[in-house]
């Protein structure tokens, strides 16, 4: 399957640059795959980073709209997160980058369709995550 490489980034980026990107990727770009997530911000707020986003991910993991499909996504985005040896929030943001771009292809009937949904998904990451660097002082 296409990959944009973003596991390479994530270690480069602030736990702020973190938090935001995967903050996105469970608001919004889950809604493609079918995701209307919307958190317990009370059991959110005023957490730093480190505690934030395995909570966000934690309450985003148990909304499953096919459970079926998301066990085995989140099965498959967990073995190529492991392959890319990250650590810390580094690996939660890879994990969920790759859990929520494997659950977008809802609607692709053949290969061809699904890799193209899969690299429009990627590049979609990869700006994003050019963007929020940036605001946080990282070129890429």
């Amino acid at each position: 399957m296409s990959d944009i490489a973003l596991h390479k980034y994530f270690p480069r980026l602030p736990e702020a640059a973190l938090q935001e990107f995967t903050e996105w990727c469970v608001l919004e770009q889950a809604k493609a795959a079918g995701c209307n997530f919307t958190p317990d911000r009370s059991k959110l707020n005023n957490l730093p980073p480190g505690e934030y986003i395995p909570k966000l991910v934690d309450q985003f993991m148990k909304v499953k709209p096919d459970p079926i499909k998301a066990g085995l996504v989140a099965a498959i985005a967990g073995k190529e997160a492991d392959k890319h040896a990250l650590s810390g929030l580094a690996i939660v943001a890879d994990f969920v980058s790759l859990y929520v771009k494997y659950l977008i292809p809802k609607d692709g009937d053949t290969p061809e369709k699904v890799e193209a949904i899969l690299t429009k998904a990627g590049q979609h990451q990869c700006e994003k995550l050019v963007e929020i660097g940036r605001k946080h002082g990282v070129e890429f």
